[in-house]
């Protein structure tokens, strides 16, 4: 049976959240991200856009080209909420979804028209959102993910786009190769000096060619320059990590302080470990200096996901990693190796009180937020917190630059 692949992608999905809660943004060019000029934009309009203005630009940057631009820090919480609305839809009028990140889906509509026309589905899909949520999307269909997804971007802003079945590589041929799902802009700036610029000039190149220039990466490109993907629509995907990182509006050397967000850092990524049934086996701490270079530390452990465990061997990496006595910009920590499991007592350690106080404090956490219950030494990091569950099968959310 031939795949029938929808793509839907909620346009400028930040910015167009924050002009349905205040209407007088509409028309005008509007970033979303941190406010300081250590902050970077995490979105940003159209009319912002045509100042040479795209995510991840220095925010300060982004200020100097467009003056008159609307800075908003943006809420998380709003967002996913909005975002969420958007998914109970598409999980109420599609047999099999896959979430993206916070503001992209694919649907697989395979066999649907045999008894109801999946473009014409798609169609009333894409008007159901944008009458019940007021927010703009764009949709993509074609047989798989990848063409799908291009064709989105071609219909933007706010539109549709159909790529019928054996029209995927004439689709594809006159589209700068930038638009490939998975051509960055060192792939983009490689394949440019090779005089490739065009997705049809790819289509013409033996694959082997590719696959000596860019290695494995080259293969993958070529056939999704040729229209080629059969990757599956995946319902769930499986968490692998989790981390937090911070960094800071003045570059600090204040170990004390930083002790006391690693402590928050650990404490806040354990409870989450805990909510989600997750035990982790090995541990990281990253620094990156005020001259910019970034250095890493990391341990395998026994699998755990307690507090008084966890966080001296994060404070024992940072001891081990600190050692340029430079101003720091940057301090996260990430746990990885993780597999399913909850806590289990430690017969030559642990104490029954120690469990049940864990127990006791996640209550709480779950009733009140995460920030209810925290170490003192964790009070200076207002900051640290997440409001979801992160192994819960959605994506991680794409947060707007925060300050420490």
């Amino acid at each position: 049976m031939q795949k029938t692949i929808l793509h839907l992608d909620l346009d400028t999905f930040f910015v167009s959240v924050e002009r349905k809660l205040d209407s007088r943004l509409k028309q005008r060019p509007i970033l979303v991200g941190g406010l300081s000029d250590r902050g970077v934009v995490a979105a940003c309009s159209y009319e912002a856009r045509g100042y040479g203005i795209h995510s991840g630009m220095p925010m300060r940057m982004a200020r100097e080209l467009c003056p008159e631009a609307v800075v908003i820090r943006g809420n998380t919480s709003t967002y996913s909420k909005h975002s969420d609305a958007v998914t109970a839809i598409i999980k109420e009028q599609t047999p099999l979804f896959e979430k993206a990140s916070i503001d992209e889906f694919y649907a697989d509509l395979s066999g649907m028209d045999r008894f109801f026309g999946c473009y014409r589905y798609a169609t009333e899909l894409r008007q159901r959102i944008i009458n019940e949520t007021g927010l703009p999307i764009s949709f993509g269909l074609s047989v798989n993910k990848v063409v799908s997804k291009v064709a989105t971007g071609e219909a933007k802003p706010n539109n549709q786009l159909l790529v019928d079945s054996g029209y995927e590589k004439p689709f594809l041929a006159p589209l700068s190769i930038k638009k490939i799902p998975m051509v960055g802009d060192k792939t983009y700036q490689t394949l440019r000096n090779l005089g490739l610029r065009q997705v049809s000039t790819v289509q013409q190149m033996p694959m082997d060619v590719m696959q000596r220039v860019l290695g494995a990466n080259g293969t993958v490109i070529w056939k999704r320059a040729n229209g080629i993907d059969n990757r599956a629509v995946v319902p769930f995907c499986e968490r692998k990590s989790i981390s937090t990182e911070r960094t800071f509006d003045r570059d600090t050397i204040d170990v004390h302080r930083l002790r006391g967000i690693l402590t928050a850092m650990t404490e806040n990524l354990s409870f989450q470990l805990r909510r989600g049934g997750k035990l982790t086996g090995c541990v990281a701490v990253r620094i990156r200096y005020s001259d910019f270079n970034t250095y890493s530390k990391q341990l395998r452990i026994p699998y755990t996901s307690a507090d008084h465990k966890l966080i001296p061997m994060v404070q024992g990496l940072f001891k081990k990693l600190y050692g340029r006595r430079l101003l720091v910009r940057l301090i996260g920590v990430r746990f990885s190796h993780l597999v399913p499991g909850n806590y289990q007592i430690d017969l030559f350690d642990d104490q029954e009180e120690i469990l049940n106080l864990y127990a006791a404090m996640d209550r709480m956490r779950e009733r009140y937020g995460d920030k209810s219950v925290i170490r003192a030494s964790g009070l200076g990091a207002h900051t640290i917190g997440r409001m979801h569950n992160p192994f819960n099968g959605d994506p991680p959310t794409l947060l707007a630059h925060r300050k420490q």
